[in-house]
């Protein structure tokens, strides 16, 4: 799948890091750098725009490395980047660690998987077919 991307920043464009990712890395794009106070959080620029195919969205979801080491991590995770949005994008993080976090121009801080959607319609019903699970919710197998 090829998807066209304008890059504003002169960061390079997300990539995978190994053969077999599924996420990509994208990186801050910032004029001078950004400090996350504990529990602040932030929309940070990245500098790319994107064309999406129809039928595809675009993920945002954090970084494991930063969340284990420093508590950062994407708050309105996974972000949903749509096919007919043409604006920058922009991911808000957060600190959720113990001290303050520094956000440099090029940092990896978050990465991006491409993800394909169906389209749905809703057909109105009176009841909906059993199985053995039913109404069981959450906690309901007492693990």
């Amino acid at each position: 799948m090829i998807i066209k991307v304008i890059n504003n920043s002169l960061n390079p464009l997300p990539e995978y890091s190994t053969s077999h990712s599924a996420g990509m890395d994208i990186r801050a794009f910032l004029s001078k750098p950004e400090i996350l106070k504990p529990g602040e959080r932030k929309l940070i620029s990245t500098g790319l725009y994107l064309e999406i195919e129809v039928g595809y969205e675009v993920q945002i979801r954090p970084r494991s490395g930063l969340a284990i080491k420093n508590g950062i991590t994407v708050l309105n995770s996974p972000g949903t980047i749509d096919a007919d949005y043409r604006g920058e994008v922009c991911i808000i993080i957060i600190n959720l660690g113990s001290e303050d976090f520094e956000v440099k121009n090029g940092d990896r801080i978050a990465q991006m998987v491409v993800a394909k959607y169906e389209i749905c319609t809703w057909e109105k019903v009176s009841e909906l077919s059993e199985t053995s699970r039913g109404i069981g919710g959450f906690g309901h197998t007492g693990k």
